[in-house]
């Protein structure tokens, strides 16, 4: 009796060390229990609208990887995809860390761009091409059943690697394909032959005499001291209102920007000479200017390249870099070009030698417009936040000199230029929200005459020998405008494009002037006065 009641009570007597086992059972039949009820709770319940599980987002991730391909989404960020790495010292590269390059609502309401096409960037391959197309065409194929998750988690991986190796080897062959209309780079200048153009979508194609006769824009043009010459068809304009891709040479010669090309014309014939190509249709053109004597041609690219051509041998003089960022504007001083960017950075480079850049100014945002006065001692800079500032002619300016003027407007300064028989006098076009013609004396800072357009003014130009003003429009009418100064009273509207007038030159006997659209369309218009 008394083993069995000895027996009995050890088993009732529990230990320090039976407790804590106990606890922690307890514990852990606690923990397991809640973990089932919330695996099971998940498994019955649905996803959240606008919510994903990490298993959902991980899958959408590897979709979008094996479908897409590596962008070019601006000249800056992609730099380095573009061109081989050059040992040069750069000014911007050492002040971009000071940079601030905020939007103001001007530069956004003035830009208006039409949708852009998404530059492709080639993947390279160091397999020649057609053992790489041999390779993407061999079938692959599964034999057998998958009967673990190894198993199918490696079918997995390597079909997401076949993808993968598609869409590279596709990039490689649009890169090596020929150029057609739909490309990315194309562009093209075609004679627009009204009733019997072939262009597809040509507005004139399908118009009789008789029909034409009857529009309005023709009973204007019949009165109007310019006519329409020549119509031209343009594949590859930007529609940027902050580029500069046209300029009439005083050889008689016109070059104009269209995607990666610059088309040279002869400007009394209307004929094409040929064009530049850049070596990347991945990069733009940007800005186009002429020198003042000769056939030297200035092209800015959207990668901060400034080049020089000479037109009669076909051949590039030399390549000046300094920028990092899209050079919108070029103007000639004699043997100095001034570049603008995007950035804010204006610099001056002489061509005669070896170190061409000289000097440097800066706007606090990206710069519009470059023009030097005629008589060479004072330049223009327009900016996108509306500043206007005239600098002396100082080519080994720093970057702590200041303007001898600064001149504000509410929106951007792009449409300028200065009068050619009047020192010191600049006319600006203003703006989608301002649309006013305002004609500066830059010496003393005021206004002299203005006058209303209610219009965007996208482009502005002189004509010394009738004493006129031409500017080029966009909405409403996207007409052209030519004004008698000094009253700047409207002489008459010459209509004839359907998209903003982003681009105007005038031929050196200023008996012609080319006019450029958003819409596509080109015209040479003569004086017939």
């Amino acid at each position: 009796m008394e083993w069995k009641l000895q027996r009995f009570a050890s088993r009732r007597i529990k230990t320090d060390e039976d407790m804590l086992w106990e606890s922690i059972m307890k514990t852990l039949d606690r923990d397991l229990k809640k973990n089932r009820k919330l695996s099971s709770q998940k498994a019955t319940k649905t996803p959240e609208k606008g919510k994903c599980s990490y298993s959902r987002f991980k899958k959408s991730i590897v979709k979008r990887l094996t479908s897409e391909v590596p962008v070019a989404s601006s000249p800056i960020a992609t730099r380095w995809q573009q061109f081989d790495t050059r040992n040069f010292v750069q000014l911007e590269h050492t002040m971009m860390e000071h940079l601030t390059f905020s939007s103001s609502s001007s530069f956004e309401e003035d830009l208006l761009k039409s949708p852009e096409n998404v530059t492709a960037i080639a993947a390279t391959s160091k397999m020649p091409f057609t053992a790489c197309a041999t390779e993407w065409s061999k079938p692959v194929t599964y034999t057998g059943r998958r009967t673990s998750h190894l198993n199918c988690a490696q079918g997995r991986s390597h079909f997401r690697h076949q993808r993968m190796s598609k869409q590279k080897l596709f990039s490689e062959m649009k890169a090596h394909e020929k150029p057609k209309s739909s490309h990315v780079g194309y562009s093209a200048m075609e004679i627009c032959e009204k009733g019997a153009c072939s262009v597809k979508g040509c507005p004139e194609k399908n118009k009789t005499k008789s029909v034409v006769q009857k529009t309005p824009t023709s009973i204007r043009e019949e009165f109007a001291p310019f006519h329409s010459a020549v119509r031209l068809h343009t594949t590859g304009l930007r529609n940027d209102y902050y580029l500069n891709l046209l300029d009439w040479s005083s050889e008689n010669l016109i070059a104009f920007g269209l995607n990666s090309s610059v088309h040279i014309w002869d400007g009394e014939s209307c004929g094409a000479l040929g064009r530049i190509d850049l070596s990347s249709s991945s990069k733009y053109i940007s800005s186009v200017s002429w020198i003042k004597e000769g056939a030297c041609l200035a092209v800015g690219t959207s990668d901060g390249e400034v080049q020089l051509w000479d037109i009669e041998t076909k051949k590039r003089l030399r390549n000046m870099l300094g920028h990092v960022s899209v050079v919108g504007a070029l103007n000639w001083n004699q043997h100095i070009l001034t570049s603008g960017s995007r950035l804010g950075f204006i610099h001056h480079h002489d061509v005669r030698i070896p170190e061409h850049h000289v000097g440097t100014s800066r706007h606090k945002q990206a710069v519009c417009s470059l023009k030097w006065s005629p008589s060479g001692h004072l330049l223009a800079s327009g900016s996108s936040d509306g500043a206007l500032n005239i600098w002396p002619n100082d080519p080994g300016a720093t970057m702590q000199s200041k303007p001898i003027r600064s001149l504000l407007h509410a929106t951007s300064v792009k449409a300028m230029n200065w009068c050619p028989w009047i020192s010191d006098t600049l006319a600006v076009g203003g703006g989608m929200k301002d649309g006013l013609v305002r004609v500066w004396d830059v010496s003393s800072g005021t206004i002299i005459h203005s006058t209303e357009t209610r219009s965007q003014i996208c482009s502005l130009l002189w004509l010394p020998e009738t004493k006129e003003l031409v500017t080029g429009h966009g909405l409403p009418k996207h007409q052209l405008t030519l004004w008698n100064y000094p009253s700047l009273t409207q002489v008459t509207e010459i209509y004839g494009h359907r998209g903003r007038v982003l681009h105007l030159a005038v031929s050196p006997d200023q008996r012609k002037i080319f006019s450029s659209a958003a819409d596509g369309m080109a015209s040479v218009w003569e004086y017939h006065k």
